[in-house]
């Protein structure tokens, strides 16, 4: 499936020329701070201009220059210029707040569509000066606020909301801080290259298709509490039936267990494409992807047919995972309805 940008561009009332200077800002931005899964800020990665409250301190201070220019009043041209000091500093202060700090992508765990995808990234500083008040987020989303001020990198998880399956590229995060009086505002564009990889939002179809599709190769035993010999024994987990409590071990003083029995059917599952005949392409892989889910939580071998695709059956969380996988990556192109 082709790899597509979670963000997507506003249509409609925009100016015409919007487009054309957001992909000429964009193919800037990409030369000038490119891709990469560590990224340290400095002078070339970030921009610094006065904040909306910075502006109105700025007024303040022309209006008492006036003041004390119309009165002569060589008081207020002291707060003035004392005003405009501060005014000149503060940037260096704030640039130095960001300047520095690492930003490394540690993790990007597997989501749902329909969900929100969490990326996880270490904030390290690397000198000796600490980094507050930082704001990372996917835009419009509110995102977080942290603190780097130990030496040990500090890990944080920002969400983008999924809405397509597939591998889904994120847009670049927006790094800012306004500290330490909120005058100016620095900010950077980081690019860490993040992949989520989205499987289908799960849709109920119904109880799982136990006999709809029969497998091949060797029977497979089920294992439950009823059956009719004996297969061994299973920790026990809260909301088991007592009536299969191993008790005479529990009473000589080992763990708490419970019996497990084999009926000695045909525990094999196949979800199969073709049983969702009439749906289109996104609600099959929707409706296969609640009965992968279902049949891993009731711990029933199953399989994964698929046009062009078969997955034998078995069970646990890897086996799992590839199921998902195939369905999240599964072309849409060249496929019966």
């Amino acid at each position: 499936m082709s790899v597509s940008r979670a963000s997507k561009s506003r249509r409609g009332s925009s100016p015409s020329w919007q487009p054309l200077f957001q992909k000429r800002w964009h193919r800037w931005l990409d030369r000038r701070l490119p891709a990469a899964q560590s990224v340290t800020l400095d002078h070339r990665k970030l921009f610094v201009i006065p904040s909306l409250a910075g502006s109105a301190f700025l007024l303040v201070i022309v209006l008492l220059w006036l003041l004390g220019t119309n009165y002569e009043n060589n008081l207020v041209f002291a707060l003035a210029f004392l005003l405009l000091g501060l005014f000149i500093i503060l940037p260096v202060h704030t640039f130095a707040n960001l300047s520095g700090l690492r930003l490394q992508l540690r993790e990007v765990p597997a989501a749902f569509a329909g969900d929100y995808g969490q990326a996880k990234i270490a904030l390290e500083r690397s000198g000796k000066r600490s980094h507050e008040r930082l704001q990372l987020n996917w835009p419009p989303e509110e995102g977080i606020v942290a603190d780097v001020t130990d030496s040990e990198p500090k890990e944080v998880s920002i969400a983008l909301p999924l809405v397509q399956r597939g591998r889904v590229q994120a847009p670049r995060i927006r790094i800012e801080s306004r500290f330490p009086l909120g005058l100016f505002k620095c900010w950077s564009w980081v690019d860490l290259d993040v992949e989520f990889l989205v499987y289908p939002q799960p849709k109920n179809a119904g109880p799982l298709p136990f006999g709809a599709s029969v497998g091949e190769g060797e029977q497979l035993k089920s294992f439950s509490a009823s059956g009719d010999d004996f297969a061994g024994l299973k920790n026990y987990q809260p909301g088991d039936s007592l009536r299969h409590v191993a008790w005479k071990q529990y009473a000589g003083g080992r763990d708490l267990y419970r019996k497990e029995y084999a009926s000695g059917s045909d525990a094999r599952l196949w979800l199969d494409w073709d049983l969702l005949a009439g749906r289109d392409v996104e609600t099959r892989l929707s409706n296969l992807c609640a009965w992968v889910l279902e049949a891993e939580r009731a711990q029933i071998a199953y399989g994964l047919r698929l046009p062009g695709k078969e997955i034998a059956p078995a069970m646990g969380p890897a086996h799992k995972q590839r199921l998902l996988s195939a369905l999240a990556l599964f072309p849409v192109q060249g496929v019966s309805q």
